[in-house]
């Protein structure tokens, strides 16, 4: 038996930053994302015996363990290893025998997820092999759980149910770990002029998000008003940015966009650099009328608003630059596993 699951990665629209503790406790958290056809890949094959071998194929790392019910988290494939902890406390009791394979179509610190789509992608494989009663909030709370809890990794909400869920969805995030996925019906003109319109570029670089997000953090803890008005209105864009997709006003998302941008880069020190700088005036220059950073910033995936006809000059603008221009679609559909004999 062969056990597949892919889960796809996502574009933080607006809101970003917006479900990251302790914000979201105190305020509420907003965010809009949408899912593109980037995925992260598992495949799981049933072994005999009593070994676990767990291959990351885009990072070039394998390693093969005895099976038991607790994998040391040493700093090599903790993700693989820390969904496995949990899968054998939590349902199986005993250990078990398998390969796990795993890869991303994007690099890590990538700003579109990746980590928490794998660990999705990860717990959609065992769950369709061992039939786990897990619907789809289950499947992201145990995944956030696994990163934030288990593993202690720095980071906000919104990835794991993104990838859970798929599609267009305005995400409501609330103390105790409270979360409401609203899915967006967007009809389709609206996607396919939005997916014309904006320019997805990596720019070549990757970051350490938990940094930001230490950062991000503290303000909020501090009481700094000027990043907690700067956050306030982040999660004020995303529904403005819900309210124009639902109504079809797409002269209005760059706007949004930037306004959204601008108000991000004060909510904590590293989120924009020179670079970055350069990137996002060289596209506004070219015809883009707004744009932002994929993530929690630094570096890893922007994207470009790019009204009418704009976007045949911002590609041209900033494939001068280093990065490169990365083609993709919205992916309508989330987590998915299935199995062959």
């Amino acid at each position: 038996m062969i056990i597949r699951s892919k889960a796809p990665l996502r574009v933080g629209l607006a809101g970003g930053g917006t479900d990251v503790s302790p914000f979201a406790d105190v305020y509420g958290g907003n965010i809009l994302n949408a899912t593109i056809n980037l995925y992260a890949h598992a495949t799981i094959i049933p072994m005999e015996g009593d070994t676990i071998v767990l291959d990351a194929k885009d990072r070039g790392v394998k390693v093969e363990l005895p099976a038991s019910r607790e994998l040391e988290l040493d700093g090599t494939l903790d993700l693989l290893k820390g969904v496995y902890n949990r899968i054998v406390r939590d349902f199986t009791k005993e250990p078990l025998s398998f390969k796990l394979i795993t890869h991303v179509d994007a690099p890590p610190g990538s700003g579109l997820g990746s980590s928490s789509t794998l660990v999705v992608a990860i717990i959609g494989a065992f769950a369709h092999w061992l039939k786990l009663p897990l619907g789809e909030y289950d499947v992201a709370h145990l995944a956030y759980e696994i990163e934030r809890i288990d593993l202690k990794l720095a980071g906000g909400r919104q990835d794991q149910y993104a990838a859970t869920f798929g599609g267009f969805n305005f995400m409501e995030f609330y103390k105790d770990d409270k979360v409401i996925v609203n899915p967006l019906r967007i009809p389709r003109k609206y996607v396919n002029e939005l997916q014309n319109n904006i320019v997805l570029f990596y720019t070549g670089t990757s970051r350490e998000s938990a940094k930001i997000i230490d950062k991000q953090a503290s303000a909020i803890t501090d009481n700094a008003q000027k990043q907690i008005e700067a956050t306030q209105m982040v999660k004020e864009q995303s529904v403005k940015m819900k309210e124009a997709l639902l109504r079809g006003e797409l002269n209005r998302i760059g706007e949004i966009l930037h306004l959204g941008w601008e108000y991000k880069k004060q909510m904590a020190e590293g989120i924009s650099n020179p670079s970055i700088e350069k990137l996002y005036q060289t596209a506004i220059e070219a015809g883009s009328n707004g744009g932002k950073i994929s993530g929690a910033g630094g570096g890893g995936f922007m994207f470009f608003y790019c009204p009418e006809n704009t976007r045949f000059a911002v590609i041209e603008a900033i494939s001068a630059l280093d990065g490169q221009v990365t083609p993709y679609e919205f992916s309508m559909s989330g987590l998915y596993s299935y199995s062959l004999k």
